[in-house]
């Protein structure tokens, strides 16, 4: 998951986008796609391989932000008779557009990942498949890989069906829309049941000592000629929806494991240093955390709405590091499957648009599904996919954080001198003068230097802004 989500909205501040121009060619980021993947790509936007089994009868549908276009998943959901729910969540199938060692394939093992940056997205496949022929779009037959999985009355997972399908999305709906219709009652069954399944599967989450990071997205709004911080909180519907592909996740690494052959999202646990340290940003924040509460169970508790716990979500994220891939085949099933967020084996499926893995993740479930061989460009690449990955989620994190990095200068760049309160959350061992600070107000995190004694590491201190440049991307702060 990201760290913030970034946007820029309003006019853009010339020197924000300058500096985000930079940070593309300094990070070697990918622009155009060379004319021969274009040329490729929309051949077989024209032209997709179809599948046999046709499912448009069922009124899918798709949750996203309203602008987005590039529509990985569709889902409907419906109660059984026999009672218990019906999950049926479509995935964009991309390997209908994308040839094994074709020039579009070369080209998203080179990018391997949608990058975001606050004023543009560099996709991994051109526009042409990732916002039109491959995407859910509604209204359009579109060739998926559609999963089917029945789950009981307390939403455990009984039986799971992966299999190609033409489908047809019938609306494309946004989390605020969606919200407001099951709040008011006016939601229809299918999506009226989000809230009913997405409750059901957090409680499970619970149960099973996972969780969920509700962070709120972070967006620059200009307003009179200058740029704000305001955070957009996640709603209850967010976390619905995204109980739904880790559903599917989980689904999907079950399938993996029994077949013994596959790819799973892993993350080690936390180490105690790193729980620690979030312990002391709790007190500095005035986040209450008794020591005999659960980390999971105080994240549950927090209120994203509320700065002071926005900003302590922001700092959780640090025990995700860590994070990668594991493949396996032969039978032979690794030692380490566990996802420790997800407190249970998990594989990333659900984003065959943004994200490669994805992509070989529907064909090893297929196959698991059909009974079938694994296909041998998928076996074929396995062993490269975790380092691709790795590569690939390095780079994507580097973007986010020297985006927000410049963003934040952006935002001081004119306030050099000011004063601040903010609260120390950490201090070098060997320099103790030196650390980090996190301002309440605007929700920065920055580092500290210059200060003639120690930094009184969790307590609230005045600092002066020092520097802010956009073009650097640094923001440094000193004792007042």
């Amino acid at each position: 998951m990201p760290r913030r989500q970034l946007h820029v909205t309003g006019a853009a501040e010339a020197p924000l986008r300058a500096a985000l121009r930079a940070l593309r060619t300094t990070l070697d980021v990918p622009d155009a796609f060379p004319a021969d993947v274009l040329a490729e790509a929309e051949r077989a936007a024209a032209s997709p391989r179809l599948p046999d089994h046709d499912a448009t009868d069922i009124p899918l549908f798709t949750i996203d932000p309203p602008t987005s276009v590039d529509l990985d998943q569709a889902m409907h959901l419906s109660r059984r008779e026999a009672g218990g729910y019906r999950v049926r969540y479509a995935i964009a199938d991309v390997a209908a557009y994308v040839a094994p060692g074709g020039a579009t394939d070369a080209e998203a093992h080179r990018r391997v990942t949608t990058l975001y940056f606050p004023d543009e997205k560099v996709p991994l496949h051109p526009t042409a498949l990732s916002e039109g022929a491959a995407s859910l779009l509604p209204g359009q037959n579109r060739p998926a890989v559609l999963w089917t999985i029945d789950l009981d009355e307390d939403g455990r997972a009984e039986h799971t069906d992966v299999r190609r399908a033409l489908v047809r999305s019938r609306a494309k709906l946004d989390y605020d829309g969606v919200q407001r219709a099951i709040d008011d009652g006016t939601a229809e069954e299918p999506v009226a049941l989000l809230r009913d399944i997405g409750t059901l599967r957090e409680r499970l989450e619970v149960e099973r000592g996972g969780i969920s990071l509700n962070v709120p997205e972070q967006e620059i709004v200009e307003r009179d000629g200058t740029y704000e911080l305001a955070y957009r909180a996640p709603l209850p519907a967010d976390g619905w929806n995204a109980q739904i592909s880790l559903l599917t996740g989980m689904a999907a690494a079950e399938l993996m494991i029994d077949s013994g052959t596959g790819i799973l999202r892993t993350l080690p646990t936390a180490p105690d240093g790193a729980v620690g340290r979030l312990r002391r940003t709790a007190k500095a924040l005035h986040v209450d955390w008794p020591h005999h509460v659960p980390y999971a169970e105080l994240v549950r508790s927090l209120d994203p709405r509320q700065p002071h716990h926005a900003a302590f979500l922001q700092e959780c994220t640090t025990l995700l590091r860590g994070a990668g891939y594991t493949a396996f085949s032969g039978g032979e099933i690794p030692e380490h499957t566990l996802h420790a967020a997800v407190a249970a084996p998990y594989a990333h499926c659900t984003a065959p648009l943004r994200r490669l893995v994805d992509r070989y993740a529907s064909e090893l479930c297929l196959a698991t599904c059909a009974g079938a061989g694994v296909p041998q460009w998928v076996l074929a690449a396995l062993d490269e996919l975790p380092k691709e990955m790795a590569e690939g989620t390095r780079r994507g994190n580097t973007v986010e954080r020297e985006c927000v990095d410049i963003v934040e200068a952006a935002l001081l760049k004119d306030r050099v001198g000011e004063l601040f309160d903010a609260v120390v959350v950490d201090v070098k061992d060997h320099e103790p003068a030196v650390g980090t600070v996190q301002l309440t107000d605007p929700a920065i995190v920055a580092r500290i230097e210059g200060g003639p004694a120690d930094l009184p590491l969790g307590e609230r201190l005045r600092v002066r802004l020092t520097h802010a440049d956009p073009t650097a991307a640094k923001v440094r702060f000193a004792p007042a």
